[in-house]
């Protein structure tokens, strides 16, 4: 190799090197992710699984929940860390929504296709579900009565054995379905119709 190849190398492999070095300067040093969260969102249809169904054709969602599931984590839950008498988020984070798929009946209420959020009052014996028009806000904290579609008073049910973790499903109805709330020793209702 004469000196003309190795000056022509060695000036192809500075370039090589100067670009390299240029192009991992424009490169951001290092993206910061959010930790994870304590309590996971989760999201619950009815039909139960409808969006995984083999006929999906068939199988369409009428009703879906976006929730963050707190736990309990040894701690005593309504009545303590969940007042009596306040209003809460119906799980953790951000306020809970609920997307209607076509028009429902709640509490006797019709309520047209939408998302809306779900709040609760959760006293000893009873809960007041409420649905509202406000979404896309943290906890309860900017909750607005004034946005309330409807308010259902829905009794209690004590649990034998303590949930963990913020629960829903569903159960069907002959005429929709009951969405059932659980945490700690405590359970409760909610009849919707379509």
């Amino acid at each position: 190799m004469n000196s003309k190849q190795m000056r022509n190398i060695f000036v192809i492999a500075f370039a090589l090197l100067c670009f390299s070095v240029k192009a991992q300067e424009s490169l951001p040093t290092e993206i910061k992710f959010p930790i994870a969260d304590p309590s996971p969102a989760d999201i619950l249809y009815f039909p139960l699984n409808s969006p995984k169904a083999k006929d999906a054709e068939n199988v369409k969602p009428v009703i879906k929940i976006i929730y963050s599931r707190p736990q309990k984590k040894g701690r005593d839950i309504f009545g303590v860390l969940e007042q009596y008498g306040k209003v809460w988020r119906f799980g953790a984070n951000e306020s809970t929504e609920i997307h209607f798929f076509k028009k429902v009946t709640v509490g006797g209420k019709k309520i047209k296709a939408g998302t809306y959020s779900l709040f609760a009052i959760p006293n000893k014996d009873k809960w007041t579900i409420i649905i509202n028009k406000q979404t896309d806000k943290w906890g309860a904290f900017t909750y607005n009565q004034s946005m309330d579609i409807v308010r259902v008073d829905v009794p209690v049910k004590t649990l034998n054995k303590p949930i963990e973790y913020f629960s829903l499903t569903f159960n069907p109805l002959p005429q929709g379905a009951a969405l059932f709330a659980a945490w700690d020793k405590t359970q409760v209702e909610l009849p919707i119709i379509f």
